[in-house]
Formats: structure tokens, C-alpha cells, sequence
């Protein structure tokens, strides 16, 4: 793969997650009050300051281990198997739960923007992990040329976005820019402990980093300095985003649904650029990138899969080829896991909603 397709390849997931970076931030912090969303941003900034840290972190791993494997490798390789053994289980884990959250939050952004269909979640999450499955046995390259328009489509659109709500700010026409203001006191029942929370939960935004570091060997010669410009690429990029997104949700004075069913980044949009094409162009961009985001995953947990499986760690068929040179067996188990989750997770949520 070339850089201009490794990027929407691998960075989906890692780019989406401004859907739902900024939202789980806030959530966090509303327990306490809308006071508290004031310690948002510098929540915010400790995030892209770790992400950061990784990207430095992970151009270290692609030099160092060119064959992929990136955080399975280096703990195999310097803690022993017990740990490796350990650290690709945990991250085989992660790639399911990626797929789960990434089609979740997709088919939110199409309820936030058309309310009929909350009816239809679980179908819709269904349908459109069993579409990932399909193009991804088809190959890397083909489903890449795919992925990338709808990963660029989102990118053009949250630039958008921002560089309309830097305008509204510079313009003093932002609704509200209390939330941008530092605190005069720290709010009662802000805890440490609720801090920490709302950083941890923020801490979605760097989910899917790893995946570059996993699949070096599937880009294009030099393979190692490629992979590295993807990586920087996306570090750029995801603190841009995310910082952004961010700001304007704290300058448009913006809470979370606590239903739901509006996200986050639907509501700014909606104050930015009001209900109109823009909006549902934001609403459908991140819905594609949403679900493509479990691409990262579909990448990801077949390639770590064949070299655990070649470890004798996972059933050797794990590292079979199909026709298309695609590793099948994982790509068929992760899609079964995934929906397997998606169907209790939805089961869960109704239970939740009707004891309410």
C-alpha cells in the first residue's frame, strides 16, 4: 500500500474517534455538573500530548520490528512469551470491542440525524459489520481503494467544520464561549477520581494507533519509512480533529445527550453549520468512517492472528491465506465475535431502557 491508502486503511479508527472522543469526555464530567466542563480542554491537551508520546513511541516499534507484530512483538521479544501470549490476547480483545464501539457510534450518527430509524439499531450495526466482513475477504488492496474516499470525505468535512467554528470564534458569534474560560473554582464533587474517568474515558480518541505498527510489512517499499509518514500523518491530524472538535463543543455551550441518540459532534455541526446539506454531510461522513473504523480492526486482528498463530499461540489456521490472499479465518471470527457483542451490548441497553 501507498501512504495515500494506508492512511484510510489503518487510521479509520484512530480518525473517527472525534465522534466520540470529546463525547465520552464530557459525559464523565457531567456527573458533576456542567461546571465541570470547563476542565475539558485541559483533559483534552493530556490526551494529544499521549498521543504524542505514541506516535514517537510507535515509529521506534516499526524500526525496530519492520516484520510487524508492533506491541506483540516487542513483549515477546523483550518480557518473554508469557507476556506476548498476554499482550496479543489483550489486543485481540481490543480489535473486537474497536469493531463493536466504531459500528455503534456509526449507527448513532444515523439516528441523531433521522430519528426513525432507533427501531432498526441492531439490524443496521448487523448489516453493516457483515458489509466490512465481505470487503475485507476480498482483499487489502481493493477494499482500500474503497475505504479511502468516505475516510477522506470525513477528514474534509470536521476540517470544515473546525476552520467554520475557529470563523465563529474569531467573529465573536459562537453561542456561547463560557466553557473556553477557566474555572474560578473547582467544582463540588470533582473529584480526582472523576478526572481521572473522564481522561481515561477521553482516551478512546487514541484507540487504533497500534494497527500501523502491525501491518508494516503491507506497505509499499521502504515499507519502514512509509509506514512511519502514515504514522505522523495521522498524529497530525487526530490532535487537530480532536482538539477542534473540542473547543467548539465547549464554545457552542454543547452537553451531551445523556439519551443517546444525539452525538456529540451532531449538535456542533448543528450550531456551526445549522440543519442543512452540511449537517447531514458531516452526519453520513461519519457514519462511513464510523463503520470503516472497524476496518483498522479487520486489518489489525488478521495479521496478528497468523503471527500468534505461527507462534503456535492461536490454531495454525489462523495464519492460512484465502484466494485473495486475505487471512479468512480471522476476518470471519472477528465479524462473528463483533456481532455476537453488538447483540448483547443492544439486548443490554433495551433491558436498561424498560427498567427506566
Amino acid at each position: 500500500m501507498p501512504v495515500w491508502k494506508g492512511l484510510p486503511i489503518l487510521s479509520s479508527d484512530a480518525l473517527s474517534s472525534v465522534a466520540y472522543g470529546t463525547e465520552q469526555i464530557l459525559l464523565a464530567l457531567m456527573t458533576v455538573g456542567a461546571a465541570a466542563f470547563a476542565f475539558a480542554l485541559p483533559i483534552a491537551i493530556a490526551i494529544i500530548m499521549l498521543i504524542g508520546i505514541l506516535i514517537v513511541s510507535y515509529r521506534q516499534v516499526i524500526d525496530a520490528y519492520p516484520q510487524g507484530g508492533g506491541a506483540y512483538m516487542v513483549a515477546k521479544e523483550n518480557l518473554g512469551m508469557t507476556w506476548g501470549r498476554l499482550t496479543g490476547v489483550s489486543l485481540l480483545i481490543d480489535y473486537t470491542l474497536t469493531v463493536a464501539v466504531s459500528v455503534s457510534a456509526g449507527v448513532q450518527a444515523i439516528t441523531s440525524a433521522f430519528p426513525a430509524t432507533i427501531p432498526f439499531i441492531v439490524p443496521m450495526a448487523l448489516i453493516l459489520v457483515w458489509v466490512m466482513v465481505w470487503l475485507n475477504l476480498r482483499g487489502t488492496s481493493e477494499s482500500g481503494t474503497v475505504f479511502s474516499i468516505p475516510t477522506y470525505f470525513f477528514i474534509f468535512c470536521v476540517l470544515a467544520l473546525i476552520v467554520k467554528g475557529a470563523f465563529d470564534l474569531l467573529a465573536g458569534s459562537a453561542h456561547s464561549a463560557g466553557g473556553m474560560s477557566i474555572a474560578p473554582a473547582v467544582p463540588s464533587g470533582l473529584t480526582l477520581f472523576v478526572i481521572l474517568r473522564a481522561f481515561s474515558s477521553g482516551c478512546s480518541a487514541v484507540t487504533g494507533i497500534e494497527a500501523i505498527s502491525d501491518a508494516v510489512p503491507h506497505f509499499r517499499t521502504p515499507s519502514q519509512k512509509n509506514a512511519k509518514r502514515t504514522l505522523v500523518t495521522l498524529g497530525i491530524l487526530l490532535a487537530v480533529i480532536f482538539g477542534g472538535v473540542t473547543i467548539l463543543s465547549l464554545a457552542y455551550d454543547i452537553a451531551p445527550d445523556p439519551a443517546g441518540h444525539t452525538s456529540v459532534l451532531s449538535m456542533v455541526t448543528q450550531h456551526a453549520f445549522g440543519r442543512g446539506a452540511m449537517y447531514y454531510a458531516m452526519q453520513i461522513s461519519t457514519m462511513l468512517i464510523l463503520t470503516l473504523a472497524a476496518n483498522t480492526s479487520f486489518n489489525g486482528f488478521p495479521i496478528l492472528a497468523s503471527i500468534m498463530a505461527l507462534d503456535k499461540n492461536l490454531p495454525r489456521m489462523f495464519a492460512n491465506r484465502g484466494d485473495r490472499l486475505a487471512f479468512h479465518y480471522g476476518i470471519i471470527s472477528l465479524g462473528v465475535c463483533a456481532s455476537l457483542l453488538l447483540i448483547e451490548l443492544f439486548a443490554m441497553c433495551s433491558i436498561s431502557v424498560r427498567n427506566q
